[in-house]
């Protein structure tokens, strides 16, 4: 490790390892046992071969089982629901073609289910999601156990997709394996418009046609959406880590790179990038406890998704590593905040591509020691290669890549440098005290606003609360809380849609926040939210015993978050239960039943929302 690195950065890595040590012997002990065996075309037996070759061109099965040719097993995302994944429906055919010119063959291994949470927000739908991370791992896993393959690209982009494909992809660690992203669509309507109608919609001053026409202008085309969630801090995750080719990520689609960086990609799991021959590592070896860190170092810097506190818990588990929100917390004491994306700021995600995106953060990190520079990645030069942005070469007939460094900074409304930035800390806060453990993303909210103290009015769903908003209820100070929207209670759905009412009672100078053991990731925007509370309600938590009218205090400054009772009446206060009407329906229509299993399984959100382990 280098004497450089931050002391917090380094003490929480260490505690990292410590804990994990076990876990992450067994796993690399499993490693090392499947890279030892034969090629899968020679160990397995002859009619398993047969039937592995089957469906592809002679020429390739000639070259997998005669020639011993590397094969790459590419397990795909697409669809053509998801704006995100429809460019993916042409990539199988550039990587055969990159392969077969590189002397090697690729196969579609199989596809992994993709949901948008854009179509889903607000509906029944959306209480799949979450689970919908755990099916793609085991989808992906269906994909590689067919076990013929030397190395592995991954094909996808969005919220719990790329999480699923890897922890799937650690599940057959010994394969070296990079991911392709591909990338975000054009601007359309700012983010910060779109956010208006929709609050004006709220009101009842905008009609459903002048909110479809502001919500078509913003999701326009090819390519994920352009705000700073889920979807784009995966990339931004990716990047740190090392496993996409260095700047890949928010390349848009329709850009004349796009072709050539995933033809790079199939160069680069070969071990065929670049000028001299280097063997990609495995994806179980590069994934260790400093490659974890730097993506939690990445997320806390740029004000990522608040739901990776989830997915990278479990992406780390499926490594043998064990990570806390503690240690996201105390990395975010010393972790600075360098971009301002919305929603912690107005500029998209091709005005932070324009402004150095990923490639300028990394490249601060890794030289104020706050990343760790001595890490695997899928390129021979390191983390250091990835502060650079890539261009096709001028005057060049072939369509050839070159990499600039992403500094020097270019727009300091979007991006800052480690000794300029636009915090001190990374903007997230563990909250915790007698209503359990819960995080608060603090980056977009205002100062005055990190302190709420108010009566409790308690929600069974957000149905609910929108209802209450709409009949003119909450026109005063309030801590809403919306319980039952955990893990185990209905899957831990997204509440997306409460964030125009309550940014509504915000913005008439009421002190609101909101409490809950469901998720929000950025889209609470400027709102205090306390979200994955746990224990949840349903599984007996804290959130389960308050009344309408108790006082909660939501303190991010001190890191606690409240009732305001005496404890002995706090301890003998009843815990309520989940009405059995809602528990039915919250577990059927729409192929709710079939994740019944998941939802009894589901550890705490701190643990991951595992459903596998």
């Amino acid at each position: 490790m280098s004497s450089s690195t931050n002391p917090t950065v380094r003490d929480v890595t260490d505690r990292i390892r410590e804990r994990s040590q076990g876990l992450r012997s067994a796993y690399l002990t499993r490693l090392a046992e499947l890279r030892s065996r034969d090629r899968g075309s020679d160990r397995m037996g002859c009619a398993n071969v047969a039937h592995a070759v089957a469906g592809i061109p002679a020429n390739d099965k000639f070259r997998v089982v005669a020639e011993r040719a590397p094969n790459i097993g590419i397990v795909t995302a697409y669809n053509d629901m998801l704006s995100a994944h429809a460019p993916y429906q042409g990539y199988p055919d550039i990587i055969k073609n990159e392969a077969r010119g590189l002397g090697a063959t690729a196969q579609v291994a199989g596809g992994v289910p993709a949901m948008c949470d854009g179509v889903t927000q607000g509906t029944p739908g959306m209480e799949l999601s979450l689970f919908s991370r755990d099916l793609i791992a085991m989808s992906t896993a269906v994909a590689l156990t067919h076990d013929m393959f030397d190395a592995a690209l991954m094909l996808g982009v969005c919220d719990k997709i790329v999480p699923g494909l890897l922890i799937g992809a650690l599940h057959f660690g010994h394969l070296p394996t990079v991911f392709v992203p591909a990338g975000p669509m054009p601007s359309g309507l700012s983010n910060g418009a779109k956010s208006k109608v929709r609050e004006q919609a709220a009101q009842g001053l905008v009609g459903r046609q002048g909110l479809l026409d502001a919500e078509m202008a913003a999701y326009h085309t090819l390519g994920t959406c352009t705000f700073y969630g889920t979807a784009n801090s995966n990339q931004m995750l990716l990047e740190a880590m090392g496993l996409h080719v260095p700047g890949t990520a928010f390349i848009q689609p329709g850009d004349a790179m796009r072709e050539t960086l995933t033809r790079e990609a199939v160069r680069t799991v070969l071990g065929k990038a670049g000028n001299a021959p280097f063997d990609c590592p495995p994806i179980g070896v590069m994934v260790d406890e400093r490659c974890i860190v730097n993506a939690m170092v990445a997320l806390l810097a740029t004000g990522g998704s608040t739901n990776h506190l989830i997915h990278w818990v479990a992406v780390a588990r499926a490594a043998g590593i064990v990570i806390d929100w503690d240690d996201f917390s105390k990395l975010s004491d010393v972790v600075p905040l360098l971009s301002r994306v919305y929603p912690n700021g107005s500029a998209d995600v091709n005005e932070f591509q324009a402004s150095g995106g990923p490639g300028f953060v990394i490249g601060e990190l890794v030289e104020a020691g706050l990343m760790h520079a001595d890490v695997l990645t899928v390129r021979s030069g390191g983390i250091r290669e990835f502060a650079n942005i890539p261009s096709l070469a001028n005057g060049s007939d072939e369509k050839r890549l070159q990499w600039t460094p992403a500094a020097p900074l270019k727009n300091e409304a979007v991006t800052r440098s480690v000794d300029s930035p636009f915090s001190a800390t990374g903007g997230l806060k563990l909250l915790s005290g007698n209503l359990g453990r819960s995080v608060i993303k603090v980056s977009s909210v205002p100062d005055d606003r990190h302190v709420i103290e108010a009566p409790a009015r308690v929600f069974d769903s957000q149905a609910a609360l929108q209802k209450a908003f709409t009949a003119g209820e909450l026109e005063r100070d309030v801590v809403c809380v919306v319980r039952w929207q955990g893990p185990q209670a209905n899957g831990m759905p997204e509440l997306h849609k409460l964030t125009p009412p309550l940014s509504v009672l915000q913005g008439k100078g009421f002190r609101v926040a909101l409490v809950t053991d469901g998720r929000m990731s950025g889209a609470s925007g400027k709102i205090p939210a306390a979200i994955h509370v746990s224990p949840e309600a349903a599984a007996g938590g804290p959130l389960a015993k308050v009344r309408d009218g108790d006082l909660i205090r939501l303190d991010s400054v001190a890191g606690t978050l409240a009732v305001l009772l005496p404890e002995d009446e706090w301890a003998a206060r009843e815990v309520a239960t989940m009405p059995e009407a809602q528990r039915i329906a919250d577990g059927h229509g729409l192929g709710r039943e079939l994740f019944a299993g998941m939802r009894r399984n589901a550890l705490t959100a701190e643990e991951g929302a595992c459903s596998w382990l």
